[in-house]
């Protein structure tokens, strides 16, 4: 089904969570979805993680991913599941069907980026920061990040809000 990223934040301490939202007419398991990542630059995806047993997104739904340790009172409440998430500003994250198709990306494989990659013309947007799909978005990038990044903020498919920016999670899409 079409699935892809519509949140993704990387803030202070253990603040971190991404968000796949479900654009399809049907309610999907994540059974043969899965997330993967690459630390820090590499040539092909190293950790590959399973969603929760049971887990399903409702028909124009999101499904919360969110490190254990977040923030009690402003991410917590909205996660569908916890977990340790390894992700720093520099570590791409893709989402994948079972057959091993990639969805979507955060990031890209390839090089170490340094501190974070660039989004909507903001320097390091994917660290220290919240970024928010537009609702224009209608399906995930697959491999190309820097379609999906852009070069400013009208031509990238992301919102860049600062750090510890919460007021958009557990739901899609917004209006900005």
């Amino acid at each position: 089904q079409n699935l892809f990223f519509s949140e993704h934040a990387e803030g202070s301490s253990n603040n971190k969570y991404f968000e796949v939202y479900n654009a399809s007419d049907v309610d999907v398991s994540l059974a043969d979805y899965a997330f993967v990542n690459c630390s820090n630059g590499c040539e092909d995806w190293e950790y590959t993680s399973s969603f929760a047993e049971g887990a399903m997104i409702a028909a124009g739904g999101v499904h919360t991913v969110c490190h254990s340790g977040a923030d009690v009172e402003g991410i917590l409440p909205h996660c569908d599941e916890t977990r340790t998430l390894y992700h720093n500003g520099d570590d791409a994250q893709g989402l994948i069907y079972f057959d091993g198709e990639l969805l979507d990306v955060f990031g890209a494989i390839g090089d170490d980026p340094g501190s974070g990659w660039e989004a909507a013309g903001v320097a390091d947007a994917t660290k220290d920061h919240t970024l928010v799909r537009k609702s224009s978005v209608t399906e995930g990038s697959g491999y190309d990040w820097a379609s999906s990044a852009g070069i400013d903020g009208d031509d990238s498919q992301w919102i860049v809000l600062d750090s510890d920016t919460w007021t958009y999670i557990g739901s899609h899409p917004h209006d900005f």
